[in-house]
């Protein structure tokens, strides 16, 4: 399967009760198991988790640590780009030159890499003098 197929098969099951805004993410690990998350909101925290944040934790839990690909889709008119804290969490589990595929329903795509997205990323070298 590919990742574009697995993050629009997780996108129908998030749970958005209050935006309607279902989101998809699958991301590949270096095992080439692909890890998938939606985003889920609720009452107290009505904006709710991120659907990158959801395939990050499955990838975890699956005992994998590495990024080196990830597509997120969402049913916008424009591909919609991972939030700040989701950028932050990508550039943790991949390299900046990890590919990112950002993707519509309506077929509209944009590639870009996770260096891209947060370029001036905090990385643990910054804490090499710790």
């Amino acid at each position: 399967m590919s990742l574009i197929d697995a993050a629009r098969r997780v996108r129908e099951t998030a749970y958005a009760p209050y935006s309607g805004f279902k989101v998809g993410a699958a991301l590949r690990a270096p095992s080439g198991r692909i890890y998938a998350g939606c985003n889920v909101e609720n009452v107290a925290y009505p904006e709710g988790t991120c659907a990158e944040a959801g395939a990050i934790a499955a990838m975890v839990a699956g005992g994998e640590t590495e990024i080196t690909e990830i597509c997120v889709i969402a049913d916008s008119p424009h591909p919609t780009p991972p939030c700040g804290g989701c950028r932050q969490k990508l550039a943790e589990f991949a390299r900046e030159g990890t590919p990112v595929l950002l993707a519509t329903l309506d077929g509209e795509t944009l590639a870009t890499t996770v260096g891209e997205l947060l370029p001036g990323r905090f990385a643990a070298g910054h804490m090499d003098r710790a």
